[in-house]
């Protein structure tokens, strides 16, 4: 199985943004529920493949589109990935 990082966001218009823009790019996302252990202004992330990373922090950046952090899956929680 693939492994997801999420990408959390401080307003929904940011989330928004982000997954329309991601679409566009043909990146899989899925919408989820922010994370409890994420502390985050908005209770949607977007989930997607670890193997997007570099793509996904491509557009991120290029677009200025504000984000909470990217995070990993971890054994203690949620571990945030520096941009």
């Amino acid at each position: 199985m693939d492994t997801w990082l999420v990408m959390a966001f401080d307003s929904t218009q940011q989330a928004l943004r982000a997954e329309m823009l991601l679409e566009y790019a043909e990146i899989e996302i899925d919408l989820y529920p922010t994370p409890k252990e994420i502390t985050a202004g908005c209770a949607l992330s977007i989930r997607f493949p670890k193997e997007a990373l570099i793509t996904v922090k491509e557009i991120i950046i290029q677009e200025q589109v504000d984000i909470r952090g990217i995070y990993s899956p971890s054994k203690s929680g949620y571990d945030n990935i520096e941009l």
